[in-house]
């Protein structure tokens, strides 16, 4: 038995490792991502809106589609490693991008590694029990966001000295990396709770996850991807220098909040600490309204990191909860794939009230939509124990 225990915490920290690595090649162009979209191709703001909603909706079909396989098929680990791999393809088709059309491609490899994310938590999940789950996957978020702290760090010092060519270039290397190491560390053990009951319709979920979806879904609508607060600290005259350093201040407290609100989550209950996440996202924006300084940009971002170490990791902690065991991979998945699909349509939003009214706008939308959802929250019954 401890034998099995061992293999488990160390199956995580694997995973940890590589989540640490991908990172840290993303987040590498990061913080010049919106930069090189709009500046140095010359694409619009709406084509970012667009593009990166289309990342987001891949990374949730990808989550969708890699989950039901994984539990039709009883392996996870050919997904894993698959989704660890074509981010690094993706870092190298950026790299010789000149058209929105070759964006778009590398943008569709890149998401679409978030394959990987289902069978991985559906590892996870069934391999820690329902008080120290929202811990495990605290871990794994601060091992994301220790590996883009660093990512932008050297970002931040690289950027004087690289080209945004070379810069994705060398973002490709880490996730190589990870990819070995989940080809050669983890040993896939087949689910003996087999069941024919696979796929991504939530018909036959409970009630609560219903519930949540549908709150997560109005959430999503209003939740754009970070290229526009980056952008919105450009647009008010902070150097691009400087910009990156400031967006350290996001990923650093969300790194450095992901495990405590983890812990959190599994004493005080995922309701709690999800109602907290609504309401730093609310705040985040708000102070974004306000921001000219750089002061003020770092108080920003490190709200919204807060946001981030609250949300992300009881997020996936909560759907597990509330999934059925045997079709975990499943169930995050699909919900995966519903709020991707949200995804899309909203950041296409943000780009149009960024550009059709102005960024005010963009983020007092996400401000009602954030409050919205704490109004729908109270109706979800938060197990204590697994489905």
């Amino acid at each position: 038995m401890n034998g099995r225990q061992d293999k488990r915490q160390t199956d995580i920290w694997f995973f940890a490792a590589a989540s640490f690595l991908n990172d840290f090649g993303h987040f590498l162009f990061t913080a010049i991502w919106p930069v090189f979209v709009t500046v140095t191709l010359g694409a619009s703001v709406t084509f970012l809106g667009f593009v990166d909603g289309f990342g987001t909706a891949m990374e949730s079909i990808s989550q969708a589609v890699s989950g039901m396989l994984s539990d039709k098929i009883r392996k996870r680990k050919i997904f894993i490693w698959l989704g660890y791999l074509l981010p690094s393809i993706a870092s190298l088709i950026y790299a010789s991008s000149y058209s929105e059309f070759q964006l778009t491609l590398g943008k569709f490899f890149d998401r679409s590694g978030k394959m990987r994310d289902a069978p991985r938590d559906a590892i996870v999940a069934d391999e820690t029990e329902h008080g120290k789950r929202a811990t495990a996957f605290g871990v794994l978020r601060a091992a994301d966001r220790g590996g883009a702290f660093l990512g932008l760090a050297a970002s931040a010092i690289l950027v004087s000295y690289l080209t945004y060519r070379q810069l994705f270039l060398l973002s490709a290397i880490p996730g190589f990396i990870g990819t070995m190491i989940i080809l050669w560390f983890i040993r896939e053990s087949r689910p003996t709770d087999g069941s024919d009951k696979t796929g991504i319709s939530l018909k036959n979920a409970g009630s609560s996850l219903k519930i949540f979806t549908f709150l997560s879904l109005v959430f999503t609508l209003g939740s754009f991807s970070d290229s526009f607060y980056i952008l919105a600290a450009e647009k008010r005259g902070i150097s691009l220098v400087i910009v990156p350093l400031i967006y350290l201040a996001y990923v650093f407290v969300s790194f450095a909040s992901a495990v405590p609100f983890g812990k959190l989550a599994d004493k005080a209950g995922r309701k709690a600490v999800l109602a907290v996440a609504y309401v730093m996202l609310a705040a985040a924006n708000t102070v974004f309204i306000f921001s000219k300084s750089i002061l003020s940009f770092v108080l920003a971002f490190a709200v919204y990191g807060l946001h981030y170490g609250a949300y992300k990791g009881n997020v996936k902690a909560f759907v597990a909860d509330l999934s059925p065991k045997n079709m975990r991979a499943s169930y995050l998945g699909g919900f995966e794939m519903l709020v991707g699909l949200v995804s899309l349509p909203a950041s296409v939003l943000a780009g149009f009230l960024w550009q059709g009214v102005s960024p005010t706008m963009t983020f007092s939308f996400s401000i009602l939509t954030s409050l919205l959802t704490l109004l729908i929250i109270p109706w979800v019954k938060e197990p204590r124990s697994d489905v």
